[in-house]
C-alpha cells in the first residue's frame, strides 16, 4: 500500500483496474527511461518519470526505476483529488509515492508534459550555480511541496532539491534529453 507522509496520512488509493495501461505514450516513456544511462545517470541512481496524458498521468510504479521500465511498471493515474487525498489508478502495481506531487506539478502548468526526478542528492550538489536550488527541507504536506517546487520552476526547467536530487520538466522527451545532456555536463 501507499506509504504515509509526515502527517501520517496516505492517499486513499482506488484501483479502477489491475490491467496494464495501453496508452500509446508508454513506448516513448520506456525509450526515454532506457536513454538515461547514456545521458549520464548512473545505473544505481533511482529515477521517477511521469508523462501527462490528457487528463491523466502516467507514472513509474512504486519500486520501479525509470531506466528499466516495462509496461507493467507504469501506472496510469485517472484522477487525483489533493483536498480529499483520493487517487484513482489503472495498473497492476501501486504508483510511486511521489505520484500525488507529480500530478499537482503537471496539472498546475500546461507547458509541462514530462517530469523526471533523479533521486540522487549528490547530483544536486554538483549542478551549476545558475540552477535554482531548494536548500530548505520541503514542507510536510504534498500541496505545500508542490507550491515550493512550482515557485522554483518559474525560472528554470531544472531545479535542484538538495535533500532529494534534481527535477527536470519539459514539453517532450527531446527537451528532457537536451536538458540532461547540458545540465549534467561537467
Amino acid at each position: 500500500m501507499f506509504p504515509k507522509d509526515n502527517l501520517t496520512r496516505s492517499p486513499h488509493l482506488i484501483v479502477v483496474s489491475k490491467e496494464q495501461s495501453t496508452c500509446p505514450l508508454i513506448a516513448d516513456m520506456t525509450r526515454l527511461g532506457a536513454r538515461l544511462h547514456d545521458l549520464g545517470i548512473p545505473d544505481t541512481t533511482p529515477a521517477i518519470l511521469s508523462y501527462d496524458y490528457g487528463r491523466r498521468l502516467l507514472v513509474t510504479a512504486n519500486h520501479a526505476d525509470a531506466k528499466t521500465l516495462h509496461q507493467e511498471d507504469i501506472v496510469e493515474i485517472v484522477d487525483y483529488n489533493p483536498l480529499k487525498d483520493i487517487m484513482l489508478t489503472i495498473g497492476p502495481k501501486d504508483p510511486n509515492p511521489d505520484a500525488p506531487l507529480q500530478w499537482m506539478i503537471q496539472k498546475a502548468r500546461h507547458d509541462i508534459n514530462i517530469t523526471l526526478h533523479i533521486q540522487d542528492p549528490t547530483l544536486a550538489q554538483h549542478l551549476p550555480a545558475t540552477i535554482p536550488h531548494i536548500t530548505d527541507p520541503l514542507p510536510a504536506t504534498t500541496i505545500d511541496k508542490a507550491k515550493t517546487i512550482l515557485k522554483a520552476l518559474r525560472t528554470s526547467p531544472v531545479i535542484a532539491i538538495d535533500t532529494q536530487g534534481i527535477l527536470l520538466i519539459g514539453v517532450n522527451a527531446k527537451t528532457i534529453e537536451h536538458l540532461l545532456s547540458t545540465t549534467l555536463k561537467t
